[in-house]
């Protein structure tokens, strides 16, 4: 099969739909269950793309959670600490965590709000542990290179037997060029197939020359999370996962800004204050999402004061000051920070110090470059010029 139809486009008005390939060849995918759509398979290719280098770049298995064309997460399989399980939902599973259940727990739970309804790419063949993480997540589907027959099983039945599941050809190589219509005028340039790996962080430019080995995991993965990000975009990681995506805003200081909101988030979620929250019996998981983010936010009074708290919580939280959860962020450290292209002013480097940045990568060639450097160097962050943009349009 070369071509498959599609219900309709990126909208119900787009008509007709289909993928393809124009040589004539097979498509290198199988859909087993579901009937993905247009904005499924965008999702679906550029989130197995970030996998596959991913497990090529840290030998880990990998996992990201794809919303619109953009990663909302995006992990390798280390082990989850209690905590970390928690703050995902899954520390009442089961289950033996497997490498790639870890990374798809951590890909999901760094941005949970984001992931809502997120595609899911699996670099390796998707084990009983996975799919049962996935089963009762809120999600559109997902692309792996294979699947356990139990764990198939487990994602057939999601959705009343809709879940969208495609099985990839890991084998398969795109053509060295990639073509796209905008307004019937037809683009065409050659695939983006930059490797990064270790000597991709060699040119430090700081005062602080120490990159550790797991500070080069993390810039790896946060350059490879950034390569399939819609442009501009900026990535904090720790300990292995994406933990804050910033995804197309026209100025950089505010995919700085946004992303690194959302990793004050993820570190919050782990304060003593939340974990100890006590939610009504019932609650979803989509509301306690909600109402986490919400407790954490600077708007809380509001609820408190309108009496809303009894549906959601079975004891009045205590109020998280804003001096509260500053000192808890500053015990934030060794963040690493990736940006798709230079950083034009030094700000960049004050909002993300703010959320423990440690460690930085990105092109260089700013007329500003040395402010940039001196930010860092005011912080002790170590900070390498890899030389390249990574846009992603």
């Amino acid at each position: 099969m070369n071509e498959l139809e599609l219900k309709y486009g990126c909208n119900p008005n787009q008509k007709p739909s289909k993928i393809f390939m124009a040589d004539g060849s097979e498509l290198p995918i199988t859909v087993l269950n579901g009937k993905p759509g247009y904005i499924n398979f965008l999702d679906a290719f550029n989130g197995w793309q970030l996998v596959k280098e991913l497990k090529e770049a840290t030998g880990l298995p990998a996992a990201t959670s794809f919303k619109h064309v953009s990663p909302a997460g995006a992990a390798v399989g280390l082990p989850l600490n209690d905590v970390e399980k928690k703050i995902y939902w899954v520390d009442d599973l089961d289950i033996e965590f497997t490498p790639l259940a870890n990374a798809y727990a951590r890909a999901r739970g760094a941005d949970r709000m984001s992931s809502f309804g997120d595609f899911i790419s699996l670099s390796d063949v998707c084990d009983v542990a996975t799919a049962t993480i996935i089963k009762r997540e809120v999600s559109d589907g997902v692309i792996a290179p294979g699947y356990e027959p139990e764990a198939l099983e487990i994602l057939k039945a999601k959705k009343k037997g809709n879940y969208n599941v495609i099985q990839i050809d890991p084998s398969y190589i795109p053509a060295p060029t990639e073509v796209k219509q905008v307004y019937g005028i037809s683009f065409e340039q050659g695939r983006n197939e930059l490797k990064i790996d270790d000597e991709f962080f060699n040119n430090i430019v700081t005062d602080n020359k120490e990159l550790t080995e797991q500070a080069k995991i993390d810039l790896a993965i946060a350059m490879i999370t950034l390569k399939y990000t819609q442009s501009n975009s900026v990535c904090y990681v720790k300990g292995g996962q994406a933990i804050g995506i910033g995804a197309g805003q026209q100025s950089r200081i505010h995919c700085t800004r946004l992303a690194g909101s959302k990793a004050d988030n993820w570190f919050l979620r782990q304060s003593p204050k939340v974990l100890g929250l006590q939610f009504v019996d019932g609650i979803g998981r989509a509301d306690r999402d909600n109402s986490i983010d919400l407790y954490i936010g600077d708007d809380y009074m509001d609820v408190l004061a309108e009496g809303a708290w009894q549906k959601i919580f079975k004891v009045k939280p205590e109020v998280f000051t804003r001096e509260e959860k500053r000192a808890w962020l500053d015990q934030m450290s060794d963040v690493a920070l990736g940006s798709d292209a230079f950083f034009p002013f030094g700000d960049n480097i004050e909002r993300a110090h703010k959320s423990g940045v440690k460690y930085v990568a990105q092109p260089g060639g700013s007329v500003r470059d040395d402010n940039v450097i001196d930010t860092c160097n005011k912080y002790g962050m170590t900070m390498c010029f890899t030389g390249i943009r990574l846009f992603h349009h």
